[in-house]
């Protein structure tokens, strides 16, 4: 019996999964591969709407509850919890938790990784560009800590605990198309709001982000399973997730269509090679 194709994502926190690569992993799932996800914490920081945690008993609990919700409408196998804090955005006190995910040294972290890189055997290895996506702390740290497992999976004097060596076939970092940013910056400033302060938090700097240009090698056309994406998105509600296939940032996603892009870390992209369509 042939072995299913399996695909692993590594990220930091309950929803990153749907607001972010949604539509790839509901795709691949939908097409028979057995689709993982690692997540580094439970999202603890930030604040919550008290009638979102009636019947929790914290912040992690209900955030927890919500990615299995949205695990389900996208389709992943399992998820699995690395069990550090959220470390919040910079200069937050949660920055100075001693299980925030960013006071765990880098090796720590890709040890547990790499636990699951020996164990699960995936095909393909997905996590965040080299800034995060918007420069949130525990997004880079962890994109730092799977590029250094990706690395280390096959060398066995690395976490020899972890498992017997094994080593992926691809590393992608999923990218914000440059051209998005710019359509974004221009429209939120159109309709009154600032780019430079924008998210539920209003931490997220967009006018910066779009002056970030990563190179893009597959772009990923989810239009088929959008809706799961829609539906996933929605689990995670004290995030604000109904509202963010809507609005400004809704229109963009149908103005552009319904893309993921795309960097490939591993292996190395050749000279002339064209803008894949698959993983």
């Amino acid at each position: 019996m042939t072995k299913a194709h399996t695909l692993l994502a590594v990220l930091a926190h309950p929803d990153d999964e749907s607001f972010g690569m949604g539509g790839t992993l509901a795709l691949y799932a939908e097409r028979g591969w057995d689709v993982y996800l690692v997540c580094a914490t439970r999202g603890e920081a930030g604040t919550v709407d008290p009638h979102h945690l009636q019947g929790f008993d914290s912040i992690a609990a209900l955030r927890e509850s919500e990615l299995r919700c949205a695990a389900q409408h996208l389709g992943l196998k399992n998820v699995f919890f690395l069990d550090y804090r959220d470390s919040g955005m910079p200069g937050m006190a949660d920055n100075h938790h001693p299980n925030a995910q960013i006071n765990a040294p880098l090796e720590e972290v890709a040890a547990k990784v790499v636990r699951y890189l020996r164990e699960l055997k995936p095909d393909i290895v997905l996590t965040f560009d080299p800034i995060g996506a918007y420069r949130h702390p525990d997004h880079i740290h962890i994109h730092q800590a799977t590029v250094l497992a990706f690395e280390k999976s096959a060398d066995p004097s690395f976490a020899p605990e972890a498992g017997s060596p094994f080593q992926p076939k691809k590393l992608y970092f999923h990218t914000i198309p440059r051209g998005f940013l710019k359509l974004a910056v221009r429209l939120i400033r159109l309709f009154g709001g600032d780019p430079t302060k924008w998210g539920r938090n209003k931490d997220i700097d967009l006018q910066s982000l779009a002056n970030v240009d990563f190179p893009t090698h597959a772009r990923i056309d989810y239009t088929r399973v959008s809706e799961k994406k829609t539906l996933a998105s929605a689990c995670h509600a004290s995030q604000g997730g109904s509202q963010m296939r809507r609005g400004v940032i809704g229109a963009i996603f149908r103005l552009l269509g319904e893309r993921d892009t795309y960097m490939r870390a591993y292996p190395p992209v050749q000279p002339g090679e064209k803008i894949a369509n698959e993983l």
